[in-house]
Parts: structure tokens; C-alpha cells; sequence
């Protein structure tokens, strides 16, 4: 069982070293400044699905990069999580603002900010 773990950290540890961290780092700041409704999510988990099904009825126009369908997934989340201190998935970026993860979307859906922030950034 250990042995399997460590195996399991050493692959996705060298996986994410394979890839120059700066370079991910670029990239993902490229993603969120070009696209005013951002995601960054995974296919399997189901507060992704949430958030995009909730922009999507907001019709929101998500980008939406699925990480574990990315070659570069791992090394995104690590540089995600660098830059916003959030470890989970998914990331919500409005108008270039990390909004959080699905709970956060949620309340401020709830709240009534989604859709005038949607309208802010498309004005």
C-alpha cells in the first residue's frame, strides 16, 4: 500500500516537474486574461459539472480547460493553486478575478452578483 502511494506521488510529481513552471504559469494568466469567463475544472468532478452547468444557463460563454484531458493538467493545477492558494477544482475566473471554487459561484449566484457581474464584463 505504501509502496503504491509513493509510486503514485513520484508519477505526479514528475510529471508536473516535467513541464517549466514559469512557462505554465504564463500560459495560465494568458487563459485568464483573454477570456472573461474562465475555467478551470476536471471532466469526473461533480462541483465542476455544477459550476459550468450554472454559467452555462447564465449563458455565460465559459472557456472551460478540462485539466485531466490537458498533457499539462497537473502542472496547471500546480500553478493555479500557487496563484490563488486554492487547491481544489474548479477555478472560476470573471472579468480576470478568481471568484473561487463551485460554493462560491453558487453563493454569489444566490445572492444575486452573478448576473450583474456577467453584465459588466460584456458591456
Amino acid at each position: 500500500m505504501l509502496n503504491r502511494l509513493a509510486s503514485a506521488f513520484t508519477r505526479s510529481f514528475s510529471s508536473t516537474a516535467s513541464f517549466d513552471m514559469a512557462s505554465v504559469q504564463t500560459k495560465v494568466q494568458a487563459l485568464i486574461n483573454e477570456n472573461s469567463v474562465m475555467v478551470f475544472s476536471k471532466t469526473w468532478c461533480p462541483y465542476c459539472r455544477q459550476a459550468k452547468a450554472t454559467l452555462e444557463q447564465k449563458k455565460a460563454g465559459a472557456k472551460v480547460v478540462e485539466l485531466d484531458h490537458e498533457d499539462d493538467g497537473e502542472a496547471i493545477q500546480a500553478a493555479l493553486t500557487q496563484i490563488t492558494k486554492q487547491r481544489t477544482v474548479p477555478y472560476v475566473f470573471i472579468g480576470g478575478k478568481l471568484i473561487g471554487g463551485n460554493s462560491d459561484l453558487q453563493a454569489l449566484n444566490k445572492q444575486g452578483g452573478l448576473e450583474p457581474l456577467l453584465k459588466e464584463i460584456s458591456a
